[in-house]
């Protein structure tokens, strides 16, 4: 059994399947992390979440910013924006099926044996492993509860609060979290965020810096998976922590990287940037 971890797929699945095939994976040996955003801008958003959802226990995925957005406007709290590929998910005959399945997946997912985690952006640097896993089960159960689904849902918007406290409760909560978990990139020590900046590692706020790079980070013992940060093209110096967003879907790569070994393979995405 060989375990292998990709990037964002938004909505590409043509070039998972040409990764999937060079390294001859099979559902029936093998298993395939997802770090997040299967979904919206690329072509194929209901062909990918239908793959993934079918590799069953073959697949573990946790939920990045768009995954969430599709929740949200399955449920009629958020409008379609114009970049959105989501329409073809909304309109299938397993539309039900497909949300369902989406609302009872991770934030993060770690892997104990292996001492890994995966996320789809980041674990703030005052949080350990241990208090990210308990912050990351109020919002799984938040989307898995009915009666607490339309009220994250709907207030899941925004960037503030941006600093953890932990007397924060109810949605506001719950909000700092999943920013944490699906958005961040840039933020001071003390988990401070900026969710404005989205360019490379080297463009921070001042007083800002790479979510992973703090000195008092309190998950430098953990390999760290993530995605999420195209713009860092994958490089990430960082040690034990592999950045999988290689910018598939604005027609750069996409990367597939094997647990066991630490080999890297990437497939090229031909269709480009999306209109």
């Amino acid at each position: 059994m060989t375990t292998y971890a990709v990037g964002d797929l938004q909505g590409c699945l043509e070039p998972l399947t040409c990764l999937l095939e060079r390294v001859d994976f099979s559902p029936s040996r093998d298993c395939l992390w997802l770090a997040g955003d299967l979904v919206n801008r690329g072509p194929q958003s209901l062909e990918a979440l239908r793959f993934v959802r079918e590799l069953g226990s073959s697949a573990i995925t946790v939920l990045g910013n768009h995954d969430l957005h599709l929740l949200a406007v399955a449920h009629n709290i958020e409008r379609m924006r114009k970049s959105d590929t989501l329409q073809s998910i909304l309109e299938a005959p397993d539309r039900t099926d497909l949300i369902d399945w989406l609302r009872q997946q991770k934030l993060i997912h770690y892997d104990a044996p292996r001492h890994t985690a995966m996320v789809h952006a980041g674990i703030p640097p005052q949080w350990s492993l241990e208090k990210a896993l308990k912050r990351a089960t109020e919002v799984e159960q938040a989307l898995q509860d009915d009666a607490l689904l339309m009220p994250f849902l709907d207030g899941m918007y925004g960037n503030q609060p941006s600093k953890w406290n932990k007397e924060l409760h109810g949605v506001p909560r719950l909000r700092l979290i999943t920013n944490y978990f699906t958005r961040m990139r840039f933020c001071k020590a003390d988990g401070t965020l900026d969710l404005e900046a989205k360019e490379g590692a080297d463009s921070a706020p001042a007083g800002y810096a790479p979510w992973f790079s703090h000195a008092n980070r309190k998950t430098r013992n953990v390999k760290l998976i993530f995605g999420h940060w195209a713009a860092l093209e994958g490089q990430c110096d960082e040690p034990n922590v592999f950045a999988l967003d290689t910018g598939c879907v604005w027609g750069n790569a996409m990367t597939l990287m094997n647990l066991d070994s630490g080999e890297m393979h990437r497939c090229e995405c031909e269709h480009g940037k999306p209109a």
